[in-house]
């Protein structure tokens, strides 16, 4: 889903994983994507992490930046979403795009453990969402 929407911002984008990415980095930013797999209800522990680290050094100093979410999701996606939703809120951003949920339907064990592929209706979307951000930073409308 990061990949796709990456690809297609033509070079206008960088793709960190959550695990990378430091203060600086989205300090850099003018705009964030937020893409994630829901654990247990919830956004992935990695991204979580990310929040850990970022949260307090960036309060103050990203308000108004638009964002949006692409989630992959085993349910309904909504825990994930709503965690993420309750973080950026205290940055104040902007979502600039509706939530993008995928649901797997992974809930078996087998098909949670399992690499998961995408088809390329479920990555069009996640394609639309990063050139949508992209150019929308390019020409000022955030």
């Amino acid at each position: 889903m990061a990949e796709a929407a990456h690809a297609a911002t033509q070079g206008r984008s960088t793709l960190i994983a959550a695990e990378g990415a430091a203060p600086e980095h989205l300090l850099a930013a003018s705009g964030y994507l937020f893409v994630c797999p829901e654990n247990l209800g919830t956004m992935s522990g990695a991204m979580k992490e990310l929040f850990d680290r970022c949260y307090y050094p960036l309060l103050g100093q990203v308000e108004g930046r638009p964002y949006a979410t692409l989630i992959a999701a085993g349910s309904d996606g909504q825990g994930a979403q709503a965690q993420l939703d309750r973080i950026v809120t205290g940055w104040r951003l902007k979502r600039v795009a509706e939530p993008l949920i995928v649901n797997l339907g992974a809930q078996s064990p087998e098909a949670i453990l399992a690499p998961k592929q995408l088809t390329p209706a479920q990555l069009e979307p996640c394609a639309a969402i990063g050139a949508a951000l992209a150019e929308g930073l390019a020409l000022g409308v955030f």
